[in-house]
């Protein structure tokens, strides 16, 4: 459903316009067969145009400053980052990673591992069976336009394959990096695929080297194979004054087990739609989330977890901490499909508002196509537990400190299911920071 108000017309206009002159000037020399996607993208995005909160999906959040934002997509950085300026930002010193500023990637901050952990556009020609098999065959357009936006727009990102039964140690990590000297749009897209029995640890990160505005539009795909294990993390920390839109799709096969870790720290207005595909019997998948918001930020997720195979397994746990005048949006969807007996799925959300000005909105949702089955789902939404406050405060702890001390060990059960010890230290330090603000 296209918008029809004339700004927001124009904004689709504009980006359209954007992209076939950037697909005739210089991104043209690709494939055919990508080029194909990318045309698929951005005719599927004219057609649907921006959302709108008349739709059931966006009936919760606004995007109207991002359709009204003309964002001109990024270039190059006139001053690539040195690594004293992104190590704030690095889980490891040493390691294998990927460093992206402003959409490109920057070899000199990056520890590339072969054509195993690279960038997609260094490997969209080298290892082309690969990459059509997987780009863009999980991640759903039909009715999402920022995604498809985004695979019109695919020409760089993060590209992760882990081959069968090979083990990688250190956690991969993916840095995604934004100036923000002026409004621009940038859309990383990011292939994982683990071969069967493989095993690896990602994090991806999306953060800013300054307070700017700017717009975000990623696509991540993560396929996991036959047995094979990944625990994935990302982590969102962008300029309060950015914009951020986001998919995570993963695909799971027989016995595989996904850790999915996902934390929103930043941003004006952020939305990320998670979806998994449990496609073959025996999958095990936990997704774990944390949103801490403040001031007047709005993040919305959206999670989708189908169950299309037998013997599945799946557990959900999302806090929210909300302050000032933020506003928390969370809709878990499970959808159990028929023949998926054995199906044993849990989700939880729990909100805690700080302020009295503060909002959540929660709409958890099952939909169960199968009698064998053990699906429950729960939310909350509320201030402090006033009896734990006074519990503290008899114990001579000031009403701050208790405060403090209960939202932060409410925030801390999410991070505390990370096994990636440098990162659960790094975001720990930015809830007790977040915490001690006035």
């Amino acid at each position: 459903m296209a918008v029809k108000t004339g700004s927001k017309t124009d904004s689709v206009e504009r980006l359209v316009g954007s992209y076939h002159a950037w697909a005739t000037n210089g991104a043209s020399r690709v494939p055919a067969w990508l080029k194909d996607l990318r045309e698929g993208g951005i005719t599927r995005f004219g057609d649907l145009g921006f959302p709108n909160m008349k739709q059931e999906a966006w009936r919760f959040t606004s995007v109207a400053p991002i359709a009204e934002g003309a964002f001109e997509l990024a270039k190059p950085p006139a001053r690539v980052p040195t690594l004293d300026d992104i190590r704030p930002f690095l889980l490891l010193e040493a390691g294998p990673r990927l460093v992206f500023v402003d959409g490109f990637f920057q070899r000199s901050l990056s520890t590339p591992f072969f054509d195993d952990v690279q960038s997609l556009a260094h490997v969209v020609t080298h290892r082309q069976d690969l990459i059509r098999q997987h780009l863009g065959q999980y991640a759903a357009t039909q009715d999402r336009p920022f995604s498809a936006l985004n695979t019109a727009f695919v020409s760089d990102g993060a590209f992760v394959h882990v081959p069968a039964k090979a083990t990688i140690a250190e956690p991969i990590q993916l840095l995604f990096l934004s100036t923000g000297g002026k409004p621009v749009v940038t859309h990383p897209r990011n292939l994982v695929v683990l071969e069967r029995e493989a095993r690896a640890s990602i994090v991806e990160t999306y953060a800013s080297l300054s307070q700017g505005t700017y717009w975000t539009n990623s696509v991540t795909e993560v396929v996991v194979g036959e047995a094979a294990r990944v625990d994935y993390h990302r982590v969102q920390r962008e300029s309060p004054r950015a914009y951020h839109v986001a998919t995570t799709q993963t695909h799971q096969g027989r016995d595989s087990t996904v850790n999915l870790h996902t934390v929103a720290f930043g941003g004006a207005l952020a939305r990320h739609d998670i979806g998994a595909v449990m496609a073959g019997p025996g999958g095990t998948l936990i997704l774990n989330g944390l949103y801490l918001l403040a001031g007047e930020q709005h993040a919305d997720h959206h999670t989708t977890i189908d169950h299309a195979a037998d013997h599945c397994e799946s557990h959900e746990y999302f806090n929210g901490v909300l302050d000032g005048k933020s506003r928390g949006v969370f809709t878990g969807r499970i959808i159990v499909r028929p023949g998926a007996q054995k199906t044993d799925s849990k989700q939880t959300n729990n909100n805690l508002l700080l302020s009295g000005q503060a909002h959540a909105d929660s709409q958890p949702q099952l939909e169960i196509y199968a009698d064998d089955v053990k699906c429950t789902h729960g939310s909350t939404v509320g201030p402090l537990d006033p009896r734990a406050l006074f519990y503290l405060r008899s114990r001579g702890i000031g009403e701050r400190e208790a405060r403090r001390l209960l939202t932060y060990g409410f925030a801390t059960e999410i991070l505390g299911r990370m096994g990636v010890a440098p990162l659960r230290a790094e975001l720990d330090a930015i809830v007790r920071g977040r915490l001690a603000e006035p």
